[in-house]
């Protein structure tokens, strides 16, 4: 196999790491010659790199001057810009600068920069509640395109921050997206959506191959957690809203936040950390959700969801609020003679 050539710098600053641990999480025994399989030559990951403080520092220096040619900067977490603008609230360990200076030098320097979570696209967890790191994306603040580099900031094939959002982002989303840009043909503007996020996963939804979609059909709800059926119309689930492929391209080869229990965030979406309700409560006015699934009108939605209601089989509106199978499927003949 040839030596990898697609090199890879990749920084932390406001976050969790949670998408450093999910990226452990692909699906390979051998997640160093994943890489290479793909082209990518990680430079260096404050956890996964063994070099440390000179020769790490060494490194993000090679970069910025040209000696090593900078392919792709990822950047994982918010970046801090306080107090008061002098990026101080997160200093690179050994140095005397502010990771938001060394995050916009090797930017300016970088053939791409891509954005690995919804922190580092959107501002994220990070820049919640009142943000008092005054927290933000790499060219966005929340919904607002702007962030550190700015809304008209451009790489040299003329992409935008390719964000990957996603709190925590899946690893193959991550790693499809580097093996995309690691490709010969440059990857072009319309790869990605008008948020700057890879529509090889973002031109889904959550809702796609969502294992409750029987019961979203009949409109069968759960009312409980634990229970079986749709947590769209009482729990808070947004999968019908949500841009991501997480029922397709399942996690860890078998599951999924809505396989799992839990109501879809739509973590995916700048601002989903103040959704202005509690995550696990469907907000309503007259009993009609306020988040109606994509595409799909207020009178068309009433109509399906009270004829739905009507005709939902008795198995499906017992199973839907408990939390096993009660009632198997009918036994019957489903060819013509």
């Amino acid at each position: 196999m040839a030596e990898p050539t697609f090199n890879v710098l990749w920084l932390q600053s406001g976050g969790c790491g949670g998408c450093s641990m999910s990226l452990l999480c692909a699906d390979t025994a051998d997640f160093r010659g994943l890489l290479r399989q793909i082209g990518v030559n990680l430079l260096w990951h404050p956890a996964l790199s063994l070099e440390s403080g000179d020769e790490s520092l060494a490194i993000l220096q090679d970069c910025l001057s040209g000696k090593v040619p900078l392919h792709a900067l990822c950047l994982e977490g918010a970046l801090l810009r306080g107090p008061e603008g002098s990026g101080r609230f997160h200093m690179l360990a050994g140095t005397q600068e502010p990771m938001l200076h060394w995050v916009e030098r090797r930017s300016a320097v970088a053939q791409h920069v891509v954005a690995v979570g919804s922190c580092a696209a959107f501002g994220g967890i990070t820049a919640g509640g009142i943000n008092p790191t005054d927290a933000c994306g790499l060219q966005y603040e929340g919904d607002h395109a702007g962030g550190v580099l700015g809304a008209q900031w451009r790489d040299p094939s003329g992409l935008p921050v390719v964000n990957v959002a996603g709190c925590p982002t899946h690893p193959g989303w991550v790693l499809e997206t580097l093996a995309a840009l690691a490709q010969k043909l440059p990857m072009p503007v319309d790869a990605l959506d008008t948020l700057g996020r890879p529509r090889a996963y973002a031109d889904q939804l959550v809702h796609h191959a969502c294992s409750r979609n029987e019961f979203y059909e009949y409109k069968a709800s759960a009312v409980k957690p634990s229970d079986l059926g749709c947590m769209m119309e009482n729990m808070g689930c947004k999968g019908t809203q949500a841009h991501a492929d997480c029922n397709i391209r399942l996690w860890n080869g078998e599951g999924s936040c809505t396989r799992g229990g839990y109501a879809c965030i739509s973590c995916t979406e700048p601002g989903f950390e103040e959704p202005g309700h509690p995550f696990h409560q469907t907000p309503k006015v007259a009993g009609i959700p306020i988040g109606l699934p994509t595409d799909m009108h207020k009178a068309w939605f009433v109509a399906l969801a009270s004829l739905s209601k009507s005709a939902t089989p008795q198995r499906v509106k017992l199973n839907s609020t408990s939390d096993h199978m009660v009632v198997a499927p009918l036994i019957k003949k489903t060819r013509l003679k």
